[in-house]
């Protein structure tokens, strides 16, 4: 089996002995390792020497790799989305964050994890991409987001304004700082914090959640996946942010762009013991009486 391991550059050195742990587990199963780049100039010199072999942005993954294991939060994850594209190849992270969502699994549960994996003991979640086409090319190293597509403001300027239409029919216009186009993964991200409702993945939509709208009637709406949508925005200074993810581009003029389902879609694994409705338990602490602490 090959499996790939992605992460970034940690300034907290206490994840090495995690980070040790992966590899001596992977070495373990016998699992030929080979370690992204970016990691591999992060972890030189900083672990115990495990046989790998590095991966460069250039090398295929498509029917080479069988499966992406990150290390980090569910940002690195993100971060995975372009380099996993269209290939199909399925991603697991262990979280070294905060409250991982998509990195579910605990630093606690790295040997057990790694040997559901080798085992194959494990379901594939199939999450829907969002993909965006503008008149010019925003983010040529990948135009498509897992949690969310957002518009937003700069820091400097006035509140933008949104013209938004559904399949090509006038929606509304949207007053304020931004609007978030969110995938039923990203309904519990930047969404939710912004009042819009979870989504379960098998729900097949998208929700649009206005960010610090002025017109306080306005609310979040949830769409069938298969809608095209089409914005043009107004700003007092001609520019403002655009995001896929963790990407972020500043638009320094008036552009018209639509954001629709893409083409294809991101391979989640989930162990056999975890379940959606169990991590949004854990993540949110639903169910827990806090009310004696």
């Amino acid at each position: 089996m090959k499996i790939a391991v992605y992460g970034r550059q940690f300034n907290d050195l206490a994840t090495l002995p995690f980070i040790q742990q992966v590899f001596d587990t992977l070495e373990q199963h016998g699992v030929e390792i080979f370690v992204h780049h970016q990691l591999s100039e992060f972890i030189a010199g900083k672990i115990n020497n495990i046989p790998y072999k590095v991966l460069q942005s250039t090398d295929k993954i498509k029917g080479f790799i069988d499966l992406f294991l990150t290390l980090g939060g569910d940002g690195t994850l993100l971060d995975m989305v372009t380099v996993i594209a269209d290939s199909g190849v399925p991603v697991i992270g262990i979280n070294f964050g905060r409250l991982g969502f998509l990195a579910s699994i605990n630093k606690s549960d790295i040997t057990a994890a790694i040997h559901a994996v080798v085992n194959k003991e494990y379901t594939l979640d199939t999450r829907t991409l969002l993909s965006i086409e503008s008149d010019h090319n925003v983010f040529p190293d990948g135009n498509f987001a897992l949690n969310d597509i957002t518009i937003h403001k700069r820091d400097d300027s006035a509140m933008i304004t949104m013209h938004v239409f559904l399949d090509g029919e006038f929606l509304n216009s949207y007053w304020g700082d931004g609007i978030i186009i969110a995938t039923a993964t990203g309904s519990t991200a930047y969404s939710l914090s912004c009042g819009g409702p979870i989504i379960f993945p098998q729900s097949n939509g998208i929700v649009l959640t206005p960010v610090s709208p002025h017109n306080l009637n306005v609310r979040p709406i949830v769409l069938p996946d298969s809608s095209v949508l089409s914005f043009e925005v107004e700003s007092r200074s001609n520019k403002y942010l655009l995001s896929c993810d963790s990407r972020t581009a500043v638009i320094n003029k008036q552009s018209r762009f639509h954001v629709k389902k893409a083409a294809f879609g991101l391979n989640l694994i989930r162990l056999n013991n975890e379940s959606y409705l169990s991590t949004l338990r854990n993540k949110l602490l639903w169910g827990l009486d806090a009310r004696n602490y």
